[in-house]
């Protein structure tokens, strides 16, 4: 078999046992993505000396001293830096910036036996949930290539589907992770805020956007998250490494005794054809002697919440690059910047009231619930020359961020969530299964999710040539 269509953990196991090398992960690699890449556009940008002279010193270790990752190739998201490769942020600001420092995550990531060899594809500054930019154009969804893979992650989501990485790095302010893993069929984790240290920036003690693992499965997304954990002085939110793995979690597979499912989270519209796939998952996990009962907090708050944080992190995030490079901005960037620039502190102080009043009412809701189920996104894949979804069920959206309240809303309670695949509609797009456990419980998540993966009669058969 081609070592590109081998788990993440099956391809390690290898490397462990000598049977092929760090070098060896990086060829398939590259001949995957000469083959693949020209079609969906994934990983436009390449450091692969970087990585070969980075597997090198790998091979001079000794196996036990090689991280955990053991010399696995990685991809890293367009929004964060890599020493001596270009990091644009999917902006013409930064087309031709070269970053003279890795991120935090990065250097851990690497410290674990991660090797960087690609950059993935993002929309600007990663705002949009679908993936094209100025720099590098559009990113096509490999089911359908007429499709968006979503976004931000969207790069990192179709080069895992695609077999043209293993593991991949995302990120999630508004979904960002968890809709391209709903819309190209692989698995993405928004963790709890802390578990994945970061270079401090912007808004030193934000707690919405987060780093994340994807993968093509729960085993292998386990396991990178591993990597991926830690506590740094460099990260005023980060923190400790838990006692047990979280790949020994995922490896139980427990099963629920409770969960709670609900098809819009009192969230409204969602696609029929997604209503229809929730329910009929719950009915399957019924089926496995779980209880199921339709149930969720309440969240009916989450959408002035998160639009008015997320305007307000744009503007501290960007507001040196609205002065300077107004007219190299999209235009959605420039409506969430001026949206932010015009908030009073009454608003701010609604908005974060509002914030706890939901963490409370999710934690609260884990008193009664093992788990809640939800649509990760509310449609299949939308065509790729939509800038954003416009329209649902017959109710239009008036911004670019309305049709994602459904994700945005869960990262405002900081539970940890992740997208599972969970089927395809009659045309062949995939859908995804948001499952949400209560903060920093990934352990209970995962473990979960394992068991869900195993039992609800969904076989995803990836790695797969993109269908032109």
């Amino acid at each position: 078999m081609e070592l590109y269509k081998l788990s993440a953990l099956d391809t390690i196991e290898k490397l462990k046992s000598k049977e092929i090398s760090p070098l060896d992960c990086i060829d398939s690699l590259i001949g995957r993505i000469q083959k693949i890449d020209k079609d969906i556009n994934a990983l436009p940008t390449l450091c692969i000396e970087r990585a070969k002279d980075h597997a090198k010193k790998i091979m001079e270790k000794e196996i036990n001293q090689r991280g955990i990752l053991c010399g696995l190739p990685i991809t890293i998201k367009d929004l964060i830096d890599v020493s001596g490769v270009r990091c644009t942020s999917g902006s013409t600001i930064f087309k031709n910036r070269i970053a003279e420092k890795s991120d935090l995550l990065v250097e851990n990531i690497e410290s674990a036996g991660g090797i960087i060899y690609a950059m993935s594809n993002t929309p600007e500054f990663g705002a949009g949930a679908n993936t094209f930019n100025e720099v590098f154009g559009k990113t096509l969804n490999p089911w359908d290539t007429s499709k968006s893979v979503a976004g931000s992650s969207g790069g990192a989501a179709a080069a895992l589907v695609t077999g043209m990485a293993w593991l991949a790095h995302g990120s999630d302010f508004g979904g960002s992770l968890r809709n391209p893993a709903s819309f190209c069929s692989v698995v993405g984790l928004r963790p709890s805020p802390g578990r994945v240290a970061s270079t401090a920036s912007g808004i030193i003690d934000q707690t919405l956007g987060v780093n994340g693992p994807m993968a093509r499965n729960i085993l292998d997304l386990a396991l990178f998250f591993d990597a991926m954990i830690g506590e740094s002085y460099k990260d005023p939110v980060s923190l400790p490494r838990p006692k047990e793995t979280f790949l020994s979690h995922a490896k139980e597979k427990r099963k629920p005794l409770k969960v709670a499912i609900s098809r819009d989270l009192g969230l409204p519209p969602v696609d029929p054809i997604i209503r229809e796939k929730i329910t009929d998952i719950g009915v399957d996990l019924e089926k496995n002697g779980i209880i199921v009962e339709e149930a969720h907090p309440d969240l009916a708050k989450a959408p002035f919440i998160n639009q008015t944080l997320r305007a307000y992190s744009f503007y501290v995030n960007l507001k040196l690059q609205y002065i300077n490079n107004r007219d190299s901005l999209k235009p959605e960037v420039i409506w969430n910047i001026e949206k932010g620039k015009y908030l009073s502190i009454d608003d701010l102080q609604k908005a974060q009231n509002g914030r706890v009043e939901l963490y409370n009412n999710m934690q609260n809701f884990f008193d009664d619930y093992d788990l809640l189920l939800c649509p990760t996104t509310i449609v299949p894949p939308f065509p790729v020359d939509e800038r954003y979804l416009k329209n649902c069920d017959g109710i239009k959206f008036s911004n670019y961020v309305e049709w994602l309240n459904i994700v945005s809303a869960i990262t405002l309670t900081s539970s940890p969530a992740l997208s599972l695949p969970c089927g395809f509609t009659d045309e062949g797009l995939p859908i995804g299964l948001q499952i949400v456990a209560r903060y920093r419980n990934e352990g209970n998540l995962l473990s979960g999710a394992a068991f869900i993966e195993e039992n609800i009669n969904f076989q995803n058969s990836i790695p797969i040539d993109p269908l032109v």
